[in-house]
């Protein structure tokens, strides 16, 4: 007799299963086709790493590598404008090397903000760095933190320009000469330091006392201000009654030197008509005595007109009609 078959109920269908295992190799397929290209942003380079290391970098476009992981990409923005916020934090920011602190804790923004000046009084300073990654290698691999690097280094190099000066120069006219040094030594430092950034442009946003001393401070400006617009408009009434006085001056002694030339040149031809006269006369005395005679008569006489000019020895004189329009004269006796 033969052995009766036992049935298993629950006896696997191995056919199916390897159908199910055709799908493992068509997923990895799908991986792969999606993980060998990429795409880089036109503001953007690609740092592609190879096992880890790097490889190459790839300028914007769409491009192709290894696929599983084998290479990676990295996408460095070098083509757009990056900036550091110290103190304050602009809403909706992208960057994440731009504020240094979250939200909710405002005491390491007031930490950072509080400076010492040379003549050991404390001032708030917020300012802003602009900046561009300009080399995506060095960027990547030289520098472990890049973006907080040069945050400590502008920090720094703020701190060291402001412990330089005074209060009165950090507060009124330092303001451009500290933008212009600590950018000068940012540049520099992150040259040294091989970041991988360019520094583009370094602005003081506000720069203010601290707020417990602020309304003394404001009182002193104040005081300073009305000092200065007292001295502008002294000088404005010195620069307005002075030049004036001294051209009044001017004018009397222009016209002092012309009185002084008149009276010389008068004089000087006085001297040369007499001469003239004196040579005259001693050529012909009596002709030379009767023409003055006449001549200083022609002169004297129109100016006596009413008067009659008699000799001493007359003792009557005859009705005369009036001569040149006068109604009587005057008797003189010579």
């Amino acid at each position: 007799m033969s052995r009766p078959t036992l049935a298993y109920k629950n006896q696997p269908d191995w056919s199916k299963l390897r159908r199910l295992l055709w799908l493992v190799p068509a997923l990895l397929l799908l991986v792969g086709m999606f993980t060998t290209y990429y795409t880089v942003p036109s503001d953007s380079v690609g740092v592609l790493l190879r096992f880890g290391k790097y490889s190459s970098t790839e300028e914007p476009g769409l491009h192709f590598k290894l696929p599983f992981g084998i290479d990676e990409l990295i996408v460095v923005p070098v083509r757009r404008q990056l900036k550091l916020e110290f103190g304050f934090y602009t809403p909706g920011f992208t960057n994440d090397d731009q504020v240094a602190f979250e939200f909710e804790d405002e005491s390491e923004s007031e930490a950072e903000k509080a400076m010492l000046t040379g003549d050991l009084n404390s001032v708030v300073v917020e300012w802003v760095v602009q900046y561009h990654v300009s080399d995506a290698r060095l960027y990547c691999f030289h520098v472990r933190y890049p973006g907080q690097t040069l945050r400590d280094l502008g920090e720094a190099v703020m701190r060291e320009v402001v412990g330089d000066r005074t209060v009165d120069e950090v507060l009124t006219v330092g303001r451009q000469d500290i933008e212009t040094t600590a950018l000068e030594r940012m540049r520099k430092l992150a040259t040294e330091y091989q970041l991988g950034v360019g520094i583009d442009q370094l602005q003081l946003k506000n720069v203010n006392p601290p707020t417990p001393v602020q309304a003394s401070f404001n009182d002193v400006n104040k005081a300073q201000q009305d000092k200065e617009s007292m001295i502008n408009v002294a000088n404005g009434e010195y620069n307005k009654v002075v030049p004036k006085a001294r051209g009044v001056a001017e004018q009397m002694k222009s016209e002092a030197e012309g009185y002084k030339l008149k009276r010389v040149n008068e004089a000087l031809g006085d001297v040369a008509s007499f001469k003239a006269q004196l040579e005259q006369y001693s050529k012909s005395p009596a002709v030379t005595r009767t023409r003055l005679y006449l001549e200083t008569m022609k002169e004297v006489l129109p100016s006596l007109a009413g008067k009659w000019i008699v000799d001493k020895g007359v003792t009557q004189l005859l009705p005369m009609l009036p001569v040149g329009g006068s109604a009587g004269g005057q008797e003189v006796r010579k």
